[in-house]
Parts: C-alpha cells; structure tokens; sequence
C-alpha cells in the first residue's frame, strides 16, 4: 500500500474510532468476592442512539473478576439485559433508519465474543425496538434481551 493511500486508510480508521458511541458507565455491584484480583460483578452501561436523539439504552451484563479478569484474559458471560428510554425529545440525526442496524457493540472477550444492541424499526406501531445478544466467531448464542421505545404517532419514522 502506497503512503497516501496508507495514511488516508488510519485516518479513516481514527474517525470511525473517534465516532463510535461509548458506554457510559452507571454502576455496578460485586456479586462475588475474590481474594485475588478483582470480584465479579455486574455492570450497567448507558448507550445514547446515535441516530435518535431522546433514546437512551441501559444495558446490564455480567464482567468476571479474578486475576484473568483484571488482566482483560477473561471471557465475560453471554448473559445480558437493556432497557431503553426515551430520555428527551425524540429526533432523527442524519439519514433516514434502515429496518435493522447495529447500533453499538462491545467486547466481552479478547478474541472471540462481542455484546451487541441492534436497533430494529416497526413501522406499523411507530416503535424503535431494541435487541441485545452476545456473539462468537465461531459459535452465537442464543441469550438474548428486547425492549421497545414507542415513538409518537404524530413523530413519523424515517425510513431508507
């Protein structure tokens, strides 16, 4: 790869990073004592839409202590809940909503398993509906949560 095109490639690479919505931490509660290392716990994250204004998604999920996991070796549970809300306003940003899209996700392990939220249109009851599931490269799983923001009837959806 020729140096132009090298660094327009980690530019590009830098604003998706740059762009890619964060968790916001809320809190957590230990749910295990572990002498060495940190103790189990369950953690509960804020995830803003980055389409929808006014939506927010609480997303709780187990993070695994001990020595593997405060050296970030451990893989987290697949076990996971959201609850999302409207926190203000709703509004639409940029381009209209595609039927289904992934929204946010996370790594749970350092190689194999991610924690996804993808957001989902019901266009017949004017609804964002919200599914979190974790995956494995090789393997998925079946653990699953869903929650729903109803939008408005006077709030049409935009669609692609």
């Amino acid at each position: 790869m020729n140096q132009p095109l090298r660094c327009a490639a980690m530019a590009l690479v830098l604003v998706t990073v740059a762009q890619a919505p964060r968790a916001e931490p809320i809190g957590e509660v230990d749910t295990v004592f572990k002498l060495i290392g940190p103790d189990h716990k369950i953690v509960v994250d804020a995830y803003d839409d980055p389409k929808v204004s006014g939506v927010t998604c609480y997303v709780s999920r187990a993070k695994t202590g001990g020595l593997s996991g405060a050296v970030g070796l451990a893989e987290d549970k697949a076990d996971a809940s959201i609850a999302c809300r409207q926190v203000g306003p709703i509004g639409f940003v940029g381009k209209p909503l595609a039927q289904q899209e992934e929204i946010f996700n996370e790594r749970l392990s350092v190689l194999f398993k991610k924690l996804r939220v993808v957001r989902m249109v019901d266009k017949k009851r004017n609804t964002l509906v919200y599914l979190t599931y974790s995956d494995r490269v090789i393997e998925g799983s079946p653990k699953n949560s869903v929650t729903a923001v109803a939008v408005d009837r006077a709030t049409s959806i935009p669609m692609k």
